[in-house]
């Protein structure tokens, strides 16, 4: 696979928790006080909306957090089973290959009311959906926060054991990196968006390309 250069780079914060299913709140409140990271990449010229959107990433022995922090004009909720289409939701999505990406890249997708998918491939077009058993490992916590100005305020925490990587070898985070990026979009919003953290270069609206994923470290 051919890799353009990295542009963008964050450090993931060690997060010194004993994670359990029932402290997701317990951890989207600690999330809250590390550093953020601002999606500022609008790639598609006809879709201009630029709704705020940020994140955070830590992460514990066994864990990889996410807290994603959005402020928008609108939200939308229809996908409401696991591996659903909450890409025509408001979404964010974390992109991520371990191993140097030879085998292919995980996607996680996240609507508005914590519902979400996972799959793992090499392109768009192949895609291999998580099994139930690892769908069901992984943690979320959303809540509305507040209207404001006529905007929308939403967070996504999310909770994804190291263990759903399977098809990755992953035998501790601690001193490791991987490539990634981060995604916010909402393809059946009245004003519909695509938001990345790390730019992205092609003629359509296409986030399944791992070629522009930035580099995060642990």
């Amino acid at each position: 696979m051919n890799v353009t250069p990295v542009k963008e780079k964050v450090k993931a914060s060690f997060l010194s928790v004993d994670f359990k299913r029932e402290g997701i709140r317990e951890v989207a409140e600690i999330m809250n006080g590390i550093s953020r990271h601002t999606m500022k990449f609008a790639p598609w010229k006809e879709y201009a909306y630029m709704p705020h959107v940020s994140f955070s990433i830590g992460y514990s022995n066994d864990y990889i957090f996410l807290k994603y922090f959005v402020k928008e004009k609108e939200i939308r909720a229809q996908a409401n089973q696991l591996q659903g289409s909450v890409w025509e939701d408001s979404c964010v999505e974390f992109f991520v290959s371990f191993d140097s990406g030879e085998k292919g890249y995980y996607n996680f997708e996240f609507n508005c009311f914590g519902n979400f998918l996972a799959a793992f491939g090499p392109s768009k077009t192949e895609r291999q959906f998580l099994e139930k058993e690892v769908m069901k490992s992984i943690v979320t916590h959303a809540s509305i926060i507040h209207h404001e100005d006529d905007d929308i305020q939403w967070e996504l925490t999310a909770a994804i054991p190291v263990s759903s990587f399977v098809h990755s070898s992953i035998n501790a985070l601690q001193g490791t990196s991987c490539r990634a990026n981060f995604y916010k979009c909402g393809d059946l919003l009245s004003d519909p968006h695509f938001v990345a953290w790390s730019n992205i270069e092609s003629a359509a609206p296409n986030f399944h390309l791992p070629e522009y994923f930035g580099s995060v470290e642990f």
